[in-house]
């Protein structure tokens, strides 16, 4: 009976040593995904007005590519997929800042929840009302932060992986353009728009 006890003591003050850190992620959350909304409501605007800054940058960096490999066609053919490979990668890891919070909101919510009602049973047992009614509402807080959190994060993440996979396919297009008129031998018989799905979907 005495290990039992011991190791029920462990868990509780482990788990009240994580109150601080839950609450503070809960807290983050809150603020970082407020503002991945708004990031992402500004690019609506831009991409409304007909602005694609990652579809311009490509476009300058596979024209400098097109001029330096000019007469080497197979080398072209390789850096332009390697440019490709490596803006896939880039809008990837954009998506993976607001993909995170999809699983992360709701699982601090869940410890947020659960860490306050066991310091308010304690506090109930100590008969401590005042301690117990702000941990119930604080738990509850944490609840609604967390999921709240998360279902924000997966509607941003919708319509950026939308965004993203336009983008590719317009590069793949792009890059395939100059790939079939500067190195029409090297022309692959696959199609760099499908690769680009893939590897889109594969991350996500």
């Amino acid at each position: 009976m005495d290990l039992v006890h011991t190791l029920e003591q462990l868990l509780y003050e482990v788990s009240t040593a994580l109150y601080l850190p839950v609450i503070a992620g809960c807290a983050l959350l809150v603020c970082y995904t407020p503002l991945q909304l708004g990031m992402t409501l500004f690019e609506s605007w831009q991409r409304h007005r007909g602005q694609f800054h990652e579809r311009v940058l490509f476009d300058l960096r596979l024209a400098r590519l097109r001029d330096a490999y000019q007469g080497l066609p197979r080398r072209l053919e390789i850096e332009v997929e390697r440019l490709l490979q490596a803006e896939e990668l880039q809008l990837s890891r954009r998506l993976d800042r607001v993909r995170f919070v999809i699983k992360l909101g709701p699982s601090l919510g869940l410890m947020g929840t659960l860490i306050p009602m066991g310091i308010s049973l304690a506090a109930l047992a100590e008969g401590n009302i005042p301690k117990m009614a702000g941990s119930m509402v604080t738990a509850f807080t944490a609840t609604v932060a967390g999921l709240g959190s998360g279902v924000l994060a997966y509607l941003i993440a919708l319509s950026r992986e939308r965004w993203a996979r336009a983008d590719v396919r317009e590069m793949a297009h792009a890059a395939e353009l100059v790939i079939a008129r500067f190195a029409p031998e090297q022309a692959p018989a696959h199609h760099l728009q499908e690769e680009a799905d893939d590897a889109l979907a594969i991350t996500a």
